[in-house]
């Protein structure tokens, strides 16, 4: 083995040290093993014989092990691309079924009851594209939410120019199972908002997402600039949304509040790791 044979002489002469060099050692009719080689002069006063303390590790079994599950982490990571993408495509026709029912019912009630079904479907389809692009625990909640906001607006903005929807998010990074309720959160009270806060759409409107997080602190709110609260708000018997906007933020240790912005509303999710002046 020439380059074995040069590091050798070279860390003899005092030139080089070998540490953890790896190399594969190929005999005939032998299998190849996975070698670890370390060396390194010795020196001994008045003494100019040379000597090396020379370590070698089989590492074959070790390697073998760390390939095998590698492919295994590799293989479940497709199959549950695959899979998040198969569960988006139900849901799609899932959301096409309810909206040829929706146009098909005569009862208006129905009617809406059906279309919100439709949106929060293909929320959830949306949802499941994202994470299935994105890399397993590590989603980047900017185009998380950007990408969110694209999809309900192109399937429930009939005039983007009358009123917009955007997000403004930081650079937070989180989990797959944290970004999935955040995302749900969002969409019920995009559509809350979308639904009531401009019921005339006679001038243009606004809805904006933000998000953002500090080592004591994350908040996400949802912001429009429509008629605002109603006066029986406080009294008023909670939808299915509010219903399911507090138990997902239940699930994520946060509260939810609700401020009258005049003009609109904002509706903000608030976890702390801080007593609340600190914000």
């Amino acid at each position: 083995m020439p380059q074995l044979r040069s590091l050798l002489a070279a860390t003899a002469a005092g030139d080089a040290a070998i540490d953890a060099y790896e190399l594969d050692l190929v005999r005939l009719g032998k299998p190849t093993r996975r070698l670890i080689v370390n060396a390194h002069r010795l020196d001994y006063l008045g003494s100019d014989d040379a000597r090396i303390a020379l370590a070698v590790l089989d590492v074959t079994e070790a390697r073998l092990t760390e390939k095998l599950k590698d492919d295994a982490v590799r293989e479940k990571q497709i199959l549950l691309q695959e899979l998040q993408h198969r569960v988006a495509n139900s849901l799609q026709i899932i959301a096409s079924v309810l909206m040829q029912s929706a146009r098909k019912v005569q009862s208006d009630e129905a009617r809406n009851h059906l279309q919100d079904a439709h949106h929060r479907v293909m929320s959830i389809a949306t949802l499941q594209r994202q994470l299935a692009t994105a890399n397993a625990g590590d989603v980047v909640l900017r185009s998380y939410f950007s990408d969110l906001c694209d999809s309900i607006g192109a399937s429930m903005i009939y005039d983007h120019q009358l009123l917009e929807l955007s997000a403004v998010v930081d650079d937070s990074i989180t989990s797959s199972d944290v970004s999935v309720s955040l995302g749900l959160i969002v969409t019920e009270l995009v559509i809350n908002a979308l639904k009531h806060a401009f019921p005339e759409r006679t001038g243009p409107g606004k809805i904006v997402v933000e998000y953002w997080s500090r080592p004591t602190a994350w908040r996400l709110s949802v912001e429009d600039d429509g008629v605002g609260m109603p006066g029986d708000h406080a009294t008023r018997k909670p939808g299915l949304g509010t219903g399911i906007v507090d138990a997902l933020a239940k699930q994520l240790d946060a509260s939810v509040t609700i401020a009258d912005t005049n003009p609109g509303t904002r509706v903000a999710i608030i976890h702390l790791n801080a007593p609340a002046a600190a914000l």
